[in-house]
């Protein structure tokens, strides 16, 4: 790898493999090189991650063996050991060989061992949390980390460290995350314009409760209702989703994954999705009403992330067993027999945004030099 020019910087930002933990750290990239442009970064991410659906990045990448690496009882655990002092090698070798100025780690316990040789050698260290309850990771990283940025203030009560090294930064949305003028958008997608517009998504993975449950409620509702649906598969279900959509009269547009979500909101009066961090800054920015199906593992942590959007009176909470069964079909009734609800619930976004997140977290990090 080349040296930093005259002047020059060099940041290293590490990450988990969903696009809950990536997406920020494109973000910050992006904002880094407008604000630093004699800046040079590096990007590690996890070879098994959502790499296929981020189509060519314009930053520098380099991948890690192995992820995600969990720990269980039994021979599985000898194992993810294992991978992870491979990691671990694999991380010390990027850090000597790039020999960055600052470290930005965005959670996952893959980040863990770059974060604490980064510290032992003397970098400066800042980690964000993109979620309310934080993760484990970030949990432990905050002891080693010199600025800690937060997306949610209550995010502090859980942490041990000391405030001094906390800001609250939000969380960063790429520069193409804009809204689009709602015709264009429905234009885009080949809709119809007048048709009630619903766009349901599981994550950047997919979700099958969602994706199943969806496809049993709105098959009861198929003929009583002028609705038109994108849907936002995932890959192992798409075939599936595909197909059930043939089999009912509702007009739908599906995809594995797209890289349009700027006209996927932007065209919607309703959102059904699960409630990961960056979903919840794409609803305050877009400010679209929307029934969230928090993933009901990982120490409840988008039940959290929800609740910041419920205790608004923008968004409604449903339990993901319930809505798997197909049994949450009167919460979608309810929104679609009121429009004044749709209304009010669109107007309680007033006050939250996501505005600013990435020349927050920029300035955050550019200030540790």
């Amino acid at each position: 790898m080349r040296p930093a020019g005259k002047g020059g910087i060099k940041i290293l930002v590490v990450t988990g493999s969903s696009g809950g933990h990536i997406f920020p750290a494109l973000s910050l990239l992006e904002s880094l090189k407008e604000k630093a442009p004699d800046m040079e970064s590096l990007l590690i991410l996890p070879r098994r991650s959502i790499k296929n659906q981020l189509g060519n990045l314009s930053c520098p990448t380099s991948y890690l063996s192995f992820s995600p690496v969990k720990f269980n009882l039994g021979f599985s655990n000898i194992v993810s050991i294992l991978k992870l002092f491979k990691v671990a090698a694999e991380e010390l070798v990027i850090l000597l060989r790039f020999r960055p100025r600052i470290v930005v780690g965005f959670g996952s316990l893959v980040t863990l061992p770059l974060i604490m040789f980064a510290r032992a050698s003397g970098r400066k260290i800042l980690i964000h949390e993109q979620n309310l309850i934080p993760g484990k990771a970030n949990r432990f990283a905050v002891f080693f980390a010199n600025r800690i940025a937060l997306s949610f203030s209550a995010t502090a009560n859980y942490l041990k460290c000391s405030r001094q090294k906390i800001v609250l930064t939000g969380n960063p949305l790429r520069r193409q995350m804009q809204p689009v003028e709602r015709l264009a958008a429905r234009d885009y997608f080949g809709l119809s314009r007048d048709r009630f517009t619903i766009l349901v998504s599981g994550g950047s993975q997919g979700s099958r409760s969602i994706n199943s449950g969806f496809l049993k409620i709105i098959s009861s509702l198929a003929g009583r209702y002028h609705i038109q649906v994108v849907h936002l598969s995932g890959e192992k279900d798409y075939e599936m989703v595909l197909e059930q959509y043939r089999k009912i009269n509702i007009e739908a547009r599906v995809f594995k994954f797209s890289d349009a979500m700027p006209y996927a909101y932007s065209c919607a009066d309703l959102v059904i999705a699960r409630s990961g961090a960056t979903t919840i800054a794409e609803l305050m920015l877009f400010k679209i009403p929307a029934l969230l199906v928090p993933y009901p593992y990982a120490y409840n942590h988008q039940l959290a992330n929800a609740r910041v959007l419920a205790d608004r009176g923008c968004a409604f909470i449903l339990d993901d067993a319930e809505f798997a069964a197909g049994q949450s079909r009167g919460a979608l009734e309810d929104i679609l027999n009121n429009s004044q609800e749709l209304e009010r619930l669109r107007n309680n976004y007033q006050g939250l945004d996501s505005l600013g997140a990435r020349e927050r977290l920029c300035d955050a990090v550019l200030a540790l030099i």
